[in-house]
């Protein structure tokens, strides 16, 4: 049976990988997202449809619930100081917005029961019970599907499992690392994912999913050097880390900046476990069992290895990252426009200096003083940014939207012109393109373009400020990647 799904969440973690999966099924995808663009390049986009609206803004609404007949809800505000008001605003929009349409069924991947050992509720699984509830409450049938930890290669929850097992081999801890999870691997919430679109209509209510074993946070790392090939690490919990200082420890030594951080840290002095199996009698497990804590790390880590990772935590736009594409000249008008313009002529044709481009940051660097870039990261991270960790989702190939270090791809022209926004902590918007011109005779010009709009004095300062640094860091950017491009 075909089913026409709705997916919100597309750009990111979740929604990126279940729309393909939805395809892969014979389903109709349709994708609600705030910027077209921002799928244009994902392997899936021609087979879907994407639509433009907010789920703060009802009246974007009406034309993409139109003739859905489920829903998925798979956004949240995380992040931003006010995510409890937004979420809970967004969720009641696409509550309303889904029976108006007559939408049939409702599903929402959602977090576990927040005081089921009996303490406070973080602000995180607060917010996600209450947005379940909102959406139980509604007119349209609702699945609520209740995990803890997802592994998966890219799932912020990996990142943070990753990056700590691997470069701390021994580590004070906070309390809550002896906390008991029941994690469960990213195919699983997947297949369970996509069973929802055709569960019967009487189902309406929440269910708790979780893989088949239950561990310590402590014996997550573990078991993960075990699989990784290192050897056992050196952990002792200790009382005065608390979540605050937990959640800055997080974002030293992991990609997750702490204002992700932060609210996943919480959940985690929670215990999160599973109730109920209740989910089995409608989509009954596979023939080989859900899949183990071990085998959903090995599964992760080869994605990792074969630079083959779908989506990325890092996917979805940041709540407080600038939205606006690069102002056109005349919207420039009256304003301060401050620009540093390189050029190099390159002794080989086009397509090759565009893959040295399209290779830029990551595990290739920016090509100029690495010492500044990483100083330029770790400020960021010191006031709450994103910093350069994210990296990039593949070595080689970039797709619009997507996160590089703390750049987020505006705009790929393939073979000539690659523009990054700004992620980091500015006063002010700031963008790097970097473009690739033909010259003929197999040559071409390398043309290194940044751009800042300053917001009030501060913008200004702080551009004078990093201006004489520009012929070191620009300047050397530009020659080293003439340099690196290989001749024929």
């Amino acid at each position: 049976m075909t089913v026409r799904c709705l997916v919100t969440g597309a750009t990111g973690y979740i929604g990126g990988r279940l729309a393909p999966r939805l395809l892969a099924e014979g389903h109709q995808v349709r994708c609600l997202a705030r910027k077209a663009g921002r799928l244009r390049d994902v392997p899936w986009a021609a087979e879907a449809e994407v639509v433009e609206g907010d789920l703060r803004r009802p009246e974007t609404l009406p034309a993409a619930f139109a003739g859905v007949d489920v829903a998925y809800y798979l956004v949240h505000s995380l992040g931003r100081a006010d995510f409890e008001a937004a979420d809970r605003e967004a969720a009641a929009h696409f509550a309303e917005a889904a029976a108006a349409a007559g939408v049939r069924r409702i599903v929402y991947l959602g977090g576990p029961e927040p005081t089921a050992d009996g303490g406070v509720a973080s602000p995180h699984l607060r917010s996600r019970a209450e947005v379940a509830r909102i959406l139980l409450a509604g007119e349209v049938p609702t699945v609520v599907l209740r995990a803890a930890v997802i592994i998966g290669s890219g799932s912020a929850s990996f990142e943070m499992l990753r990056y700590l097992t691997e470069r701390l081999p021994a580590m004070v801890t906070p309390r809550w690392v002896r906390n008991r999870i029941q994690p469960i691997a990213v195919r699983d919430v997947l297949r369970y994912l996509v069973g929802c679109a055709t569960l019967p209509p009487e189902v309406d209510r929440a269910f708790d999913i979780g893989g088949p074993d239950v561990l310590t946070f402590r014996e997550m790392m573990q078991r993960y050097a075990r699989v990784a090939g290192l050897r056992r690490r050196i952990i002792v919990p200790v009382r005065p880390l608390t979540p605050a200082l937990s959640s800055h420890w997080v974002g030293l030594i992991t990609p997750v900046p702490n204002a992700i951080a932060r609210p996943l840290v919480e959940s985690l002095i929670h215990e999160a476990v599973t109730h109920e199996h209740d989910i089995a009698r409608w989509l009954p497990d596979p023939p080989g069992g859900l899949t183990g804590f071990d085998d959903a790390v090995a599964l992760a880590l080869s994605r990792v290895r074969d630079a083959q990772v779908e989506t990325r935590w890092s996917n979805a736009s940041g709540p407080d990252a600038p939205a606006e594409p690069l102002p056109t000249d005349p919207e420039w008008s009256g304003g301060t426009v401050y620009t540093d313009l390189r050029e190099q002529e390159v002794d080989a044709p086009p397509a090759a200096l565009w893959r040295t481009i399209e290779g830029v940051g990551g595990e290739h660097g920016w090509y100029s003083f690495p010492l500044a870039w990483s100083v330029r990261g770790w400020l960021d991270r010191l006031v709450g940014g994103v910093g350069l960790r994210r990296g990039r989702r593949d070595p080689h190939r970039l797709q619009v939207g997507e996160a590089l270090d703390f750049w987020r791809v505006e705009e790929i022209v393939p073979g000539t012109l690659l523009r990054l926004r700004a992620e980091m902590r500015l006063p002010g918007r700031a963008w790097l393109e970097l473009r690739a011109e033909p010259l003929g005779d197999g040559r071409s010009r390398y043309v290194q373009r940044a751009v800042f709009l300053p917001r009030g004095l501060p913008g200004h300062l702080y551009w004078l400020s990093v201006a004489p640094f520009h012929a070191v860091i620009f300047g050397g950017m530009a020659r080293n990647i003439a340099r690196h491009t290989p001749t024929p």
